[in-house]
């Protein structure tokens, strides 16, 4: 019986490295091909993107998309908008999804389960079909076309708050019974014991939270209809359909959708170093 020898199996092992490598090149390069395809696309004359549509080159680099959405379109006006809007649902969502992921995971109350059960059931409702039922409360509530009736509804996450139960189990006991034994509350342990240590849990809570309410749209279509409410996606939604004149406008279609791209990859690459999955200064137990 033969047997394979050191160096077959070394061309094996570098054979198949190299397929994988070739085959995540690929994958990556199929990936970010659009986004290349847009930022490129955004410098171009509107002559050159319809004849060009793929080319990565400009045939003549371009300024006029930028100037057009800074000069001649709302943008600031909806950039300024997407920020309020974006650091209130944050901040909102760190508080309250992380004081109730506390209470599910170890504060000890009357339909516990049941509590947890129905925010399961509601992650698994699609949010479209919610669309409908959250126009008639936030009429209801006389909050419709204000910056209220576009943050509050957005200010709790089911899925923030799973997280955050799962993280808050995963923090030893022990530390809050030492925090208990020394007179702190209930609240107190919450707020200067366990919330320091989900700082992992919490810049994932901030890292989702940013990106899912700065591109949030179905909600600020039925939210409001007062051009001086609407946010970036609202108003490059606007844009794509021909609002600033007529023609494809691929340029500075892809000039605004380039833009809301930006505070989203900031946000993501300053926080993604903090995304760690471990309890830091956590007592074993």
């Amino acid at each position: 019986m033969s047997t394979a020898t050191p160096t077959s199996r070394r061309s094996r092992v570098s054979a198949a490295t190299v397929a994988t490598y070739a085959v995540l090149v690929v994958l990556a390069v199929v990936y970010v091909m659009p986004f290349l395809i847009q930022v490129a696309t955004s410098f171009k004359t509107e002559d050159d993107a319809a004849a060009n549509p793929l080319s990565l080159v400009p045939a003549t680099v371009t300024t006029e998309a930028y100037r057009t959405l800074f000069l001649n379109s709302d943008l600031p006006l909806w950039f300024a908008n997407s920020v309020v809007v974006t650091l209130c649902v944050t901040l909102g969502r760190v508080l309250f999804c992380s004081m109730a992921g506390y209470a599910l995971a170890r504060v000890p109350f009357r339909g516990r389960a049941l509590s947890f059960a129905v925010l399961v059931a509601v992650m698994a409702v699609p949010n479209v079909v919610l669309l409908i039922p959250k126009f008639l409360v936030i009429n209801q509530l006389a909050i419709y076309d204000s910056y209220a009736g576009l943050i509050i509804p957005l200010l709790a996450d089911a899925s923030a708050v799973f997280i955050m139960k799962g993280f808050f189990e995963s923090i030893p006991a022990s530390v809050e019974e030492a925090a208990r034994v020394d007179g702190a509350g209930t609240f107190r342990i919450f707020w200067s014991v366990v919330l320091p240590m989900a700082r992992p849990a919490l810049m994932t809570i901030v890292i989702l939270s940013f990106q899912a309410s700065w591109n949030e749209l179905n909600h600020f279509i039925v939210a409001s209809q007062d051009p001086s409410l609407y946010t970036l996606t609202k108003g490059v939604a606007q844009l794509a359909s021909g609002a600033l004149s007529q023609g494809t406008q691929y340029p500075v279609k892809l000039a605004a959708a380039a833009l809301m791209t930006v505070p989203v990859a900031v946000v993501f690459f300053v926080f993604q170093k903090r995304i760690v999955n471990t309890t830091t200064g956590a007592v074993k137990e």
